[in-house]
């Protein structure tokens, strides 16, 4: 099952005088991630590289930064790979010390530095949520919001009118079961604008 992180986490290592700062990161998508790669070189002005891996299903990425191609972006792409992990993303700041590392050397330590980062970085279960929408009479609302409680959903937004809309999220997986209970307690009574079974 792929696995997320809570929380950033962070390493830093020096090899041959260079100094590598690593840090893994829930990321969703790849214009956050440029967004955060753009922050750090204005945070690390006189970088030498700022490497990165994305693992984000099709958004995902590897970008060397000038460092020889494949000695970065794909190797730390690889560490997130082997982890199981899924919407993460891994930096690594290169602050360059004057001895050249070597095809082999450069790819341990930008693999060392992400792993470095990843033995403190508390890790959660990925969880794909579903929004639902739906109608009901007014009569049906606090039963709707009891069983949303009792799932442990969301419930994201409420409109009253002529029926309640009400707005939910709760895990994909609880989605089926969530619907056919809200279904035999309305008794038909309750109008599903947005759920894909």
């Amino acid at each position: 099952m792929p696995h997320t992180l809570a929380v950033p986490a962070h390493s830093e290592l020096i090899i041959k005088k260079s100094r590598f700062i690593g840090c893994v990161q829930p990321m969703a998508d790849r214009a956050s991630a440029q967004a955060t790669v753009d922050a750090l070189w204005k945070q690390h002005p006189g970088a030498a590289h700022v490497c990165w891996a994305l693992l984000a299903g099709g958004q995902s990425a590897a970008v060397d930064d000038g460092e020889p191609g494949g000695t970065a972006g794909r190797p730390m792409l690889e560490v997130l790979r082997h982890q199981d992990l899924e919407g993460v993303l891994a930096t690594v700041v290169r602050y360059f010390g004057g001895v050249k590392l070597g095809a082999g050397g450069l790819v341990r330590a930008y693999t060392d530095t992400i792993a470095q980062a990843l033995l403190t970085a508390p890790k959660i279960i990925l969880q794909h949520m579903q929004t639902l929408q739906c109608q009901v009479p007014y009569a049906l609302e606090g039963l709707l919001r009891r069983e949303i409680e009792a799932a442990g959903a969301e419930l994201l937004q409420v409109q009253h009118a002529s029926l309640v809309t009400l707005q939910i999220r709760l895990p994909e997986a609880q989605a089926p079961a969530f619907v056919q209970r809200i279904n035999d307690s309305g008794q038909g009574r309750v109008g599903w604008m947005r759920y894909d079974a």
